[in-house]
């Protein structure tokens, strides 16, 4: 929840001058008030947009709440579900999420399924056991071709906003258990090819070693991406 009107034009203006390398995508999640204007400055640039949330039903009695109906009307691409703080704020279960998933699934757009632990789950070891039941409770519900339309983001709760950032090792760690999940319900082929993102205090100074760990396939950025030419730096990373 950042920004004006004015500051994110100027933001999204920005970005559209980064050269983004070949094979890679870029994907802004713009605050709904600004999405129609954001999707109209970036038509004919390589950059997408997503949501930053949605309603688990197609229309109804739910005054300021978003369906994917109305977001999927605007061009919008892709749907954030279950950010930490959505779950952690809003208290986001993981059946609510699964829903909200097949809404957005629904509708041709794709979700970006976010999963992590908080530092005391960290603390305790339990934390593979613990994203796993957010995968199989909120995505495991889904075909093969739903999911293969899915990113997942994983963020350890402890590394979010606080300037602790997971080691590259401890991100290659989860993202491989992660994979290994995919693998053993899915099969090795859908396995490979989800894409896994890292989110947690990605800045321009860890991005290249976070990014070049085997199973890390991107960033979920979140104060770094407030500033173009720090996003800038993280996209070129």
């Amino acid at each position: 929840m950042q920004k004006t009107a004015e500051e994110a034009n100027a933001l999204v203006n920005a970005l559209i001058e980064v050269q983004i390398p070949d094979g890679r995508e870029v994907i802004l999640g713009v605050p709904f008030v600004f999405l129609s204007e954001a999707i109209k400055s970036t038509t004919s640039s390589a950059i997408s947009i997503a949501a930053q949330n949605c309603h688990q039903e197609n229309s109804g009695a739910y005054t300021g709440e978003i369906s994917c109906g109305m977001l999927s009307s605007v061009g919008v691409d892709y749907v954030i579900l279950g950010h930490s703080e959505r779950r952690a704020q809003f208290a986001e279960s993981h059946t609510l999420l699964a829903a909200k998933v097949d809404q957005v699934l629904a509708h041709g757009l794709k979700p970006i399924f976010c999963c992590g632990e908080p530092l005391q789950i960290r603390e305790a070891g339990t934390h593979v056991e613990y994203v796993a039941k957010q995968l199989e409770e909120s995505l495991f519900h889904l075909d093969a071709g739903a999911l293969d339309n899915v990113i997942i983001a994983y963020e350890p709760i402890w590394a979010i906003g606080t300037g602790v950032t997971a080691s590259p090792q401890q991100a290659q760690d989860m993202h491989a258990a992660i994979r290994k999940m995919l693998t053993s319900k899915y099969g090795d082929d859908a396995a490979q090819a989800m894409r896994i993102l890292y989110g947690g205090s990605v800045k321009p100074a860890n991005a290249n070693e976070l990014f070049s760990q085997e199973d890390v396939d991107g960033g979920l950025v979140g104060g770094a991406s407030l500033k173009a030419e720090d996003f800038a730096a993280i996209i070129q990373a």
